[in-house]
């Protein structure tokens, strides 16, 4: 299939912008991370509406969920200075490894994660930088399947906020916690996504980028865009006993610092008798 024949889906579109929901395994630019990489979502949704589009945020290869881009480039300019005073409100959905406490704060400052070019070039400084991310536990769950040295292995979904936008952010943060996103070849378990690929099919990052809020670049107004998690990240949370439900339904509390412990770094004690309970916002503990 040709970039021409290819089409990706539009949550939203006026005459300054466009959001699409962009599928798991599809990069939004060309990059010399992925150097054979034929498909972008840039030329893609270009060929698909028939005009240029720029980008003004990243999500990972395997991340999938809202995209945004500028169909001028000072909008493009206007909503990348919300993207780096981190105006921007996210939103993901995460399935990680172990059974996290209801809610935290990671607070763990990471180093930037450099490109080819960039560790040519000896100007590149690569001091750690603030990284922020908060979380809140949605459900979990305990599976009859030895992985580890335990004859169980839990699981649990995540709904995360991050405060700064370093490259790989969420991912990494959930590693220095121990608890890595089922499906991350790079930062995640293979034992653990092995199991998930022999029980579930799963081929994927099971993490999605669900809601983007923010000021429209014209008007000021806000400008909510959200996705449900695609069909394939939904299939695997129905096989877990976890419905999606509404965006509404989910929040229970307002995003402010003060609703969020600080996590310590330390792996969170595992709880006995866990069941997943997802559609109270909840989980049974």
């Amino acid at each position: 299939m040709t970039h021409a024949e290819e089409t990706l889906e539009i949550l939203y579109r006026d005459e300054f912008l466009v959001a699409i929901h962009k599928p798991s395994g599809l990069l939004v630019h060309r990059t010399a991370l992925d150097f054979f990489e034929t498909r972008f979502a840039l030329q893609i949704l270009r060929d698909q509406i028939g005009r240029r589009v720029y980008p003004v945020h990243r999500l990972d290869k395997g991340t999938s969920g809202v995209l945004l881009f500028a169909l001028d480039p000072e909008t493009g300019r206007a909503l990348s200075r919300q993207f780096e005073s981190q105006e921007v409100e996210k939103r993901y959905l995460a399935v990680v490894r172990g059974h996290p406490p209801e809610s935290g704060e990671i607070d763990h400052a990471l180093t930037k994660r450099l490109e080819t070019s960039e560790l040519r070039d000896t100007r590149v400084e690569n001091r750690p930088q603030d990284a922020v991310t908060r979380y809140r536990r949605l459900a979990m769950i305990e599976l009859p399947h030895r992985v580890d040295r335990y004859p169980t292995s839990r699981y649990a979904l995540l709904e995360l906020t991050p405060l700064t936008g370093r490259r790989h952010q969420i991912r990494r943060h959930l590693k220095h916690i121990s608890h890595p996103v089922i499906g991350d070849a790079t930062f995640g378990k293979g034992r653990h996504n092995r199991l998930f690929q022999e029980l579930y099919g799963c081929q994927r990052l099971l993490l999605a980028c669900t809601e983007l809020s923010l000021r429209h670049p014209a008007t000021g107004e806000p400008l909510q865009l959200a996705a449900p998690p695609a069909q394939d990240f939904l299939q695997i949370l129905l096989a877990l006993g976890w419905e999606y439900p509404s965006q509404a339904k989910q929040r229970q509390a307002p995003n402010r610092a003060d609703s969020f412990p600080r996590y310590s770094g330390a792996p969170a004690a595992p709880s006995s008798g866990a069941q997943a309970d997802f559609s109270s916002g909840r989980s049974g503990a």
